[in-house]
């Protein structure tokens, strides 16, 4: 999508597949089941002790803190939430860069 284009715009959704998928929702559905098919049928996969341990120090570490979650939300309603603005503006051109990067290595 080019930057300043509106989603909602014809043009945008079928440039990212998006207008097949909203006029008919029970094709996702339909998807999904061959997709689940699909793999019950495919190649057997084993997953590595290495990638076990991860996926469980993944899922006790926690990424989710409810409490932050909580004073966010209640800031937004109190309307005192603000956004730093040179920080997110930092982190797109951090992220862009490390995407060059792969790309060109």
């Amino acid at each position: 999508m080019k930057i300043g284009q509106k989603p909602e715009l014809p043009g945008a959704l079928a440039q990212t597949g998006l207008s097949k998928q909203t006029k008919t929702p029970g094709a996702a559905e339909e998807a999904t089941k061959g997709a689940s098919s699909a793999s019950a049928a495919g190649v057997p996969v084993t997953v590595s002790m290495s990638a076990r341990t991860l996926a469980q120090t993944a899922r006790t570490a926690g990424d989710f803190d409810a409490g932050r979650v909580k004073a966010v939300r209640a800031a937004i309603d109190q309307g005192t939430f603000t956004v730093d603005a040179g920080a997110i503006a930092d982190k797109m051109l951090s992220n862009a860069q490390e995407i060059l990067t792969r790309s060109r290595g």
